[in-house]
């Protein structure tokens, strides 16, 4: 289980296909195989004289690109570990990740160069490692692999200060296979890489496509019109996307579905996909397989996967829409209380899990990998349930979940209600302190283009809709209306930063 065999067995079975594609704008600059395996040769030979030794840690600050996937491939070929940062992060933010990491070395895109750290670590541009590279005679391949650390991935930060993942060349390689058993990843379809690579949707994507010999188009943002270009153009099969990713591609002038067929896989996972776009999605690509997959960074990708047939219409009424599916191949799921016993099915509590691709723990916090890998188990932090055929329905998160007089309030239902309004695009739900219930349901909105911003009036349509839906101590007892909800780069709501906002 080493991360750099898809390379070998591309150059033995296919040398000359495309591995990369990357799109900046009309520029555009392809890869075969052949050129891959030799780049990342090259590129492991300047770590290796630049003092980066096996074990060591080489922090890559950079946008999605051809460039930072052979700096990736580079490490895992020298032996070293990968440590991508988020490139939304303020020099604060990515100077305590360098420091906290240790890494030796830092590998930055020429566009970051200004957010780099004065007292950052040395340093070396992307293309500067390509320049060196072309000069540097290719090393060979160390096969590092299994429980050697692979990456350090640091978490969104949605509660407070990122912490690093460590994930093993053995973890990120079972979470493919867990992928890849429930749906078959062939080796002809071409994948957008346009989720961050430091993100573990994005990197478990380049893993999974290089284990199995498939292409690859890399793209540094998602822009409505360049992703349908490219859909188009490079005839894309494969893409994982947030919901409002998807919303865009349909709300685009420029959409049309005769442009877009080529894509037949869609996954996406991050927030609740809502009915109503779902049904538009599948209107669009009738041919399409749509899955939605759960998984943490702490699990190297996707332990659930909700399969395409649990999304079409005539399967409605099995109730599994809403549903993150059922535990993949190697992967055990339970719901437990308090006590971390398991619950009986159909209760709400703290979802765990087991298996292989379950992280070594936090890098550098001995006593947090403890208490999140109490018992041998995953504690997710997430709050679920499990039907009798063992479908699991995720709730909410443990931290954001609210007590209002003495009543546990599931911030995700609150806002399914609130999004099924006509006139809601997006809603975020947080617990603000009260007096006299502990905590108050607060709910910040964002309407859809068009509609009346008429806010007293708004507020009211929406609390009476909240109503007839919930229970009374659930619903809003304040809404505020926004613009925008703040968004991690994967696509999860900062409310950690609605809570500043709303406090201030």
């Amino acid at each position: 289980m080493y991360l750099t065999q898809g390379l070998h067995r591309s150059l033995q079975r296919h040398p000359g296909k495309a591995a990369l594609a990357h799109l900046a704008g009309t520029a555009e600059r392809n890869t075969t195989f052949e050129e891959l395996l030799d780049a990342v040769a090259r590129r492991a030979g300047v770590l290796s004289l630049r003092g980066v030794r096996r074990g060591e840690r080489v922090a890559i600050l950079s946008p999605n690109s051809d460039q930072m996937v052979q700096a990736i491939f580079a490490c895992w070929w020298l032996g070293a570990a990968a440590c991508p940062l988020n490139t939304r992060w303020s020099a604060p933010e990515l100077a305590h990740a360098l420091e906290d990491s240790g890494s030796s070395l830092l590998l930055v895109d020429a566009s970051l160069w200004h957010a780099v750290p004065l007292a950052a670590t040395a340093r070396l541009t992307l293309d500067q490692l390509a320049q060196e590279a072309q000069a540097q005679a290719p090393l060979p391949d160390t096969r590092t692999g299994g429980d050697a650390l692979a990456a350090i991935l640091y978490t969104g930060g949605t509660t407070g200060r990122s912490k690093g993942v460590m994930l093993s060349h053995a973890n990120l390689w079972s979470a493919s296979m867990t992928r890849g058993a429930e749906l078959n990843n062939s080796p002809d379809a071409v994948s957008l890489l346009v989720a961050p690579l430091f993100h573990v949707a994005g990197l478990g994507r380049l893993v999974g496509q290089t284990l199995v010999g498939g292409g690859c188009v890399t793209m540094a943002q998602f822009r409505t019109p360049a992703v349908l270009a490219a859909i188009e153009e490079h005839r894309i099969a494969d893409i994982v996307v947030v919901p409002s990713m998807l919303q865009s591609l349909l709300d685009d002038p420029g959409f049309a579905p005769a442009r877009v067929q080529s894509l037949t896989r869609i996954a996406f996972g991050a927030a609740p996909m809502p009915p109503d776009l779902l049904d538009r999605a599948l209107a669009a690509w009738p041919e399409a397989e749509f899955f939605q997959a759960y998984g943490l960074t702490e699990t190297a990708g996707a332990v659930c996967i909700n399969l395409p047939a649990n999304h079409r219409p005539e399967a409605r009424a099995t109730g599994r829409l809403n549903s993150v599916g059922r535990a993949g191949l190697g992967a055990e799921i339970i719901v437990v209380g308090p006590d971390s016993r398991e619950l009986p099915r159909g209760e709400v509590g703290e979802i765990l899990v087991r298996g292989p691709m379950v992280m070594q723990g936090y890098w550098g916090q001995p006593e947090a990998s403890a208490a999140a890998l109490e018992g041998g188990w995953l504690h997710t932090g997430d709050l679920g349930h499990m039907d009798a055929d063992g479908y699991l329905f995720i709730v909410d998160r443990l931290k954001d979940m609210i007590i209002s007089g003495g009543e546990n309030v599931y911030c995700a239902e609150v806002e399914a209600a609130l999004r099924s309004h006509a006139a809601v695009e997006q809603a975020a739900v947080i617990g603000i302190p009260d007096a006299q219930w502990g905590e108050a349901v607060h709910a910040v909105v964002v309407l859809r283009a068009g509609v009346d911003g008429d806010c007293g009036r708004m507020t009211d349509e929406l609390r009476a809709w909240c109503r007839e839906r919930l229970a009374g101590y659930k619903c809003p007892r304040a809404i505020t209306f926004a613009p925008e909800l703040p968004l991690s780069a994967a696509g999860k709501v900062l409310k950690n930063v609605l809570r500043e906002r709303v406090a201030a």
